[in-house]
């Protein structure tokens, strides 16, 4: 008598799941590392960055806030319960950085464009986790 199933279909049919949950976290993984270097930058007073939010003209107290949202964000990102909602949070922040490249610093907006797609993937690929928590901070 054999011991091996006959029908495979539940191996199957969680493959698909797992490998686009790994490919999520691929994804979270990157853009967080991106997010908080480039947060942590701000923060630390990298003179380009200075020179950038001279040159946006809004004041240094917006680099300060940009650089923590984007830490705040990138940790965010790395905490399954959080990610859902720093995805958010982070695709308004960068769809900021787009609008500010393109029409203030007239710059390419590529880099923040790809990351808002990254973000945005996120956001939904996490959709149901993040209802769940919105849903319990409601309800208390």
């Amino acid at each position: 008598m054999s011991t091996i199933p006959k029908n495979n279909s539940e191996t199957v049919a969680h493959t698909p799941g797992r490998a686009s949950s790994i490919g999520v976290w691929i994804l979270q993984v990157v853009l967080a590392t991106i997010i908080a270097g480039g947060g942590i930058s701000k923060l630390a007073g990298d003179p380009v960055m200075v020179d950038m939010f001279a040159d946006i003209g809004a004041g240094q107290w917006l680099r300060y806030l940009v650089g923590a949202l984007e830490v705040a964000g990138g940790v965010g990102l790395l905490i399954p319960a959080l990610a859902g909602l720093a995805s958010l949070g982070l695709a308004a922040l960068l769809t900021g950085a787009v609008i500010t490249d393109q029409f203030v610093l007239e710059q390419s907006p590529w880099l923040p464009l790809a990351c808002l797609v990254v973000a945005a993937v996120i956001a939904r690929a996490r959709w149901s986790r993040t209802k769940a928590v919105v849903g319990t901070l409601l309800r208390r």
